[in-house]
């Protein structure tokens, strides 16, 4: 055989991809240009996704087992094209047939755009559990909703952030199917009617949820299964009277207003209407996904008693809690059962993962705007509500506890808690990592946790390690398997073989290597996008997550400050070349949070352009992270911030990434930091800071954080130097709050941890001088977090919660 010809693709593929661009894309190959050729990439690896789909799916049927069913306000899937290649094992073959056509399947990838579907770490989370689903072969649907514009899309004038739309689907997405069939009907509002022996609820405005089914492709193509997201549309597009009577706008009201609920993902709620409107969207979502879970029930089942045996229901987080009342509205409602068993259904069907301590972040609504928009529901948790009080009062709970339990949040403005409605009707709740279910049992949810003693559980937050490694770490990914062989392909905690190699020099001078390498490219990226130049062999320091005071980005800035001024002062010490690499979003609304970009902005601003620094100090702040920033950013990391207030991280997922690719972690004793730090040892991690119970004793306590910052000189001169404007020079107020804050309350504990992490900044330094130890430590975090794998998290779950294993 002609060896030119060994490596050609199979002509199926490449006779697929031309078929499909010519008669989907409709573009002759000789006039096709870069985006066609993705859309028939696309279109033609669908088309291999879709018969594995239907497979699975008549498998399910066929077998007549129980299905999960994971509701999530968040799905941040990112790109799929990468993954689906991967996981199908078809990047090499794809590659070279497009290589056939003188095209870089690499270049390709990069025109997709991000999914707009999530934020954080909540909805990154959701689709790591979803690709673990399918890859364990466990048939599931994920429910949420098609956001047409997303969060927003983050750009950075004069170091300010600026939200604007995201457009990801202004050129259709060739992986979703629309399911006209799977359409509801949504009610708002109108009241409440007798019918026969029951009530019927009459809503005074509905609008239709259809559904748009995207494909989830599990490792090695074991399982494909189904991301359905809801589009919204009124039942009455246009009011032609209104309309030829000339109001050409107001004639079109409907539809926007159901348009509404799908455009943006956590809309402002500092108003009113920005309330009403995300209670709207929870409900719409949850509604529809609940709707369609009953209807496939009783479809094949035919018995809705049985629903507990078929279906089990995850609820992430609060944002869904309202699918225990639309469950119990049709169960009693539509299928006529008694309240008690509509009961006990719900409980066994239902269950809830807390994601927060933040008593602000676990949802409630003011009751007179929930009663308002959902009348039933609120008839339906009065009468929950009494039967969960009516077993505090026999569990001899004193009035305190009680009225902490219930249902409804007396006393001044009387709201909803959906957190209680979540757990009250939930057969499990779960943390996220060790520290926060044993939190969670002494604090938010400490009274609910006495009246049901065995509900609560914990399920440590897992990633895939397919799109986590294999596919953002294609060059560690090739060492590894030089090293140890494939078997940590198909089950991570084989990446403890590495373990016993920690200290082999040519392991770690190729690990070395592939990091450098990916600095590499992230410079490249960075300079492209900023114009920022940064120097490859400086320990990149990294963090990379949603701006929020309690993840203290805010800490990390002003040792940035204190360690400049150091390197000012003494430029005789030896100081570690640094590169200070932030990115993340803040809320809209959170001005703080916004506040913390423009400083790290302006610090950045100032040291970058200081000779005095000598290319020691290097600041840059990444806009718009995502998903695929974040598989550029996280390979090419050297130490990893996680660096949380002890008891306000319910786990984190970044921490498992970043170690997962040779990072080392400079942490607190928060969220799955503490597991981790358990998993790779003392000596492999740089722990610093008060812990949960000592923030709390603080808070508790007496704290005097100006008598801290006096007594700390690095801490007083760096404040000292935002207060006073030395990074703000065209505003020299601008961070003053920010700074008072800090020395009047210190809430987050800036003041109360900094010189501790200050400490094991410099021990960061010592170890980087110490390049083989470096390595060495790098090689046993890539060993020993194998365990936060999602697939073991999934499996938990499924085993523990869900029953389907």
């Amino acid at each position: 055989m002609n060896a030119s010809l060994e490596h050609q693709p199979p002509l199926d593929l490449r006779d697929l991809i031309i078929d499909v661009l010519r008669h989907r894309a409709g573009k002759d190959e000789r006039a096709a240009k870069p985006h066609d050729w993705y859309t028939a990439t696309v279109l033609s690896l669908r088309d291999k996704v879709i018969d594995r789909w239907m497979e699975s799916t008549r498998r399910t049927y066929a077998d007549g087992g129980k299905r999960v069913y994971y509701l999530s306000l968040e799905f941040l899937i990112g790109r799929l094209l990468r993954d689906a290649l991967s996981n199908l094992d078809l990047t090499r073959e794809m590659s070279s047939a497009l290589r056939t056509f003188g095209l870089d399947l690499a270049a390709l990838e990069e025109l997709e755009p991000d999914a707009a579907l999530g934020n954080g770490g909540l909805g990154r989370l959701a689709a790591c559990f979803m690709e673990s689903l399918a890859s364990l072969d466990i048939p599931a649907y994920g429910y949420g909703i098609r956001y047409v514009n997303g969060m927003f899309r983050q750009r950075i004038d004069d170091g300010w952030q600026v939200e604007l739309p995201e457009t990801w689907l202004s050129h259709g997405n060739p992986w979703e199917f629309d399911r006209r069939e799977s359409a509801y009907r949504i009610g708002f509002g109108g009241e409440i009617a007798e019918a026969n022996d029951g009530v019927v609820w009459k809503p005074a405005e509905t609008i239709e949820a259809s559904a748009v089914d995207t494909p989830v492709v599990g490792w090695r193509g074991k399982r494909v299964n189904t991301l359905r997201l809801w589009t919204a549309h009124a039942l009455d597009p246009i009011r032609l009277d209104a309309f030829n009577a000339g109001d050409h706008v107001g004639a079109l009201e409907n539809e926007a207003r159901a348009d509404s609920l799908v455009r943006v993902l956590y809309p402002a709620d500092s108003s009113a209407a920005g309330q009403e409107l995300r209670l709207r969207q929870e409900y719409f979502f949850t509604s529809a996904s609940i709707q369609d879970i009953v209807r496939r029930h009783t479809q094949y089942e035919k018995d809705i008693r049985s629903l507990p045996d078929k279906a089990a229901i995850q609820l992430n987080d609060t944002h869904p809690a309202v699918a225990v009342a639309e469950l119990m509205r049709l169960l009693v409602d539509s299928h006529g059962l008694e309240f008690d068993e509509a009961w006990d259904i719900t409980r066994r069907t239902i269950a809830y993962t807390n994601h927060t301590l933040l008593p602000e972040a676990l949802e409630s609504w003011p009751l007179p705007l929930f009663e308002r928009l959902l009348p039933r529901h609120m008839q339906i948790i009065y009468a929950i509500n009494s039967r969960v009080l009516r077993d505090a009062r026999k569990a001899g709970l004193d009035d305190a506890a009680i009225a902490a339990i219930s249902l409804i949040e007396e006393g001044g403005e009387r709201r909803v808690r959906m957190a209680n409605l979540a757990f009250s009707g939930a057969h499990s709740v779960n943390g996220v990592a060790a520290l926060h279910t044993e939190l969670m049992k002494v604090t938010v949810f400490k009274d609910l946790h006495a009246l049901y003693p065995e509900r609560i559980n914990n399920k440590t937050n897992g990633v895939t390690p397919r799109r986590w490694l294999l596919q953002c770490n294609p060059g560690l990914t090739r060492v590894i398997r030089d090293a140890i062989g494939d078997a940590f392909l198909d089950d991570t905690e084989q990446l403890q073989a590495l373990a016993k190699l920690a200290g082999d020099r040519e392991l770690g001078e190729r690990i070395a290597e592939t990091k450098r390498s990916n600095k590499l490219v992230l410079a490249e990226h960075i300079a492209k996008q900023t114009g920022i130049r940064l120097d490859p062999d400086a320990l990149f320091d990294v963090q990379i997550k949603r701006i929020h005071e309690y993840k203290r980005q805010l800490l990390n800035l002003i040792e940035t400050v204190a360690l400049y001024d150091q390197i000012r002062s003494h430029p005789e010490k030896d100081w570690v070349p640094r590169v200070k690499i932030f990115g993340g979003k803040a809320a809209p609304s959170y001005h703080n949070a916004k506040l913390i970009i423009k400083l790290a902005n302006d610090i950045a601003r100032r040291v970058n352009l200081d000779p005095s620094v000598g290319g020691l100090l290097k600041v840059v702040f990444v806009p718009n992270y995502n998903v695929t920033l974040a598989e550029r950013i996280i390979p090419a990391s050297d130490l990893s911030e996680q660096i949380s207030t002890a008891g306000m991280e319910a786990s984190g997922t970044g921490n498992m990434k970043f170690a997962l690719n040779g990072a080392l972690t400079i942490g607190t004793l928060d969220g799955a930091n503490v597991e981790i730090r358990d998993h790779v040892g003392d000596e492999n991690i740089f722990i610093f800071g008060l812990t949960a119970e000592e923030v709390a004793q603080r808070r508790a306590e007496t704290y005097n954080p100006r008598e801290v910052i006096e007594n700390s000189p690095e801490l007083s001169q760096a404040m000292q130097a935002i207060s006073n404007g030395v990074f703000s020079p065209d505003d020299p107020q601008r961070y003053r709050d920010l700074m008072n804050g800090i020395y009047d309350h210190d809430w987050f504990m800036v003041a109360g941890d900094f010189d501790a992490y200050t400490g094991a900044q410099r021990a960061v330094d010592k170890l980087w001088l110490d390049q083989a130890a470096w390595r060495e430590k790098a090689i046993r975090n890539i060993a020993n977090v194998g365990w936060f794998s999602s697939d073991r998290t999934i499996g938990e779950y499924a085993k523990e919660i869900w029953g389907v294993m």
